[in-house]
This record gives structure tokens, C-alpha cells and sequence, in this order.
């Protein structure tokens, strides 16, 4: 699979199991695009769901940090990937269910399905996440795309 780093659109995030993009749909201003794809660029997921962190979120960064460390690609589903699409209420809760806005998976139906429902889970079972009131008051109903990648 192509590695890709840099820019804002879309800033990749490289780990042994899987990679994960994501970037704003529509929203905020050139320094908070800016930001995201640096902080996209430069984060490395754990490989295990670790706690997330006990003080509120303050920046794109920790939101990237805190949503990568949710996921872990199935381990029999390679050369895959999901986007999906979500907003967040400043509480940090989902504004409704994630929506797949594009599917590129290897293999049958079963592990398609399986995948979505892999990377859909894995953003869920984030939740809630812990914003500033600053982070809250800039994010809370933007629309967010997140694309979740299978391991190599």
C-alpha cells in the first residue's frame, strides 16, 4: 500500500496495523486546516485501545490521538478501507450514527459488512469524547470524514 504524509488533504496516519486518514468536510478556517493536516501527519496510533486521557481534550491533535487509538483493523481483511462520515456535539457525543461515505474492501460480502461494522464500532465505542469548551465551541456540528484502513 502507498504511504502518503503531508498536506492537508488528506493527512495520513502510518501504524504496523492499519492506517487511518481523516480530514474536515466543511467548517473551520485555514489555521485550523492547517493544524489538522500537521497533526494527521504526525500521529502514530497505539496498537492497543489505551485509557483515553483524564483531562479534556484542547486541540485537533488530541481528538487524533484519542480516535486512533479506538481503532484496530481486522486482522484478516487487508488492502481495505472505509470512510465514514460523523459530527460531533460539543458534549462529545456522535450527532447520530457514523455514515460510510466510501467502501473499498477485499474479499466477499461477509467481510465487508464485518469491516464497516469493525471501523463503525471502533468510533462509537470512542465516545464520548472529553472537549475544552473551546474545542467544543469550534467543532461541535461540523462534519468530520475518518477513513479507516486495513493493516498491509
Amino acid at each position: 500500500m502507498e504511504e502518503r504524509s503531508g498536506g492537508l488533504h488528506p493527512g495520513a496516519v502510518r501504524r504496523n496495523l492499519g492506517r487511518l486518514d481523516w480530514w474536515f468536510v466543511q467548517g473551520l478556517g485555514i489555521e485550523m486546516k492547517v493544524a489538522i493536516g500537521l497533526a494527521a501527519a504526525s500521529l502514530f496510533v497505539a496498537i492497543a485501545a489505551d485509557p483515553l486521557r483524564a483531562e479534556p481534550l484542547r486541540s485537533i491533535e488530541d481528538v487524533s490521538n484519542a480516535l486512533g487509538k479506538c481503532w484496530t483493523p481486522p486482522a484478516s481483511i487487508r488492502d481495505s478501507f472505509v470512510t465514514l462520515k460523523f459530527g460531533f456535539r460539543g458534549n462529545g457525543t456522535l450527532m447520530g450514527p457514523p455514515q460510510p461515505t466510501a467502501i473499498r474492501v477485499t474479499g466477499d460480502a461477509d467481510q465487508r459488512q464485518a469491516f464497516v461494522a469493525a471501523a463503525t464500532a471502533a468510533l462509537q465505542n470512542c465516545m464520548p469524547l472529553e472537549f475544552s469548551q473551546e474545542l467544543a465551541d469550534e467543532i461541535a456540528g461540523n462534519v468530520f470524514t475518518l477513513q479507516f484502513y486495513s493493516g498491509e
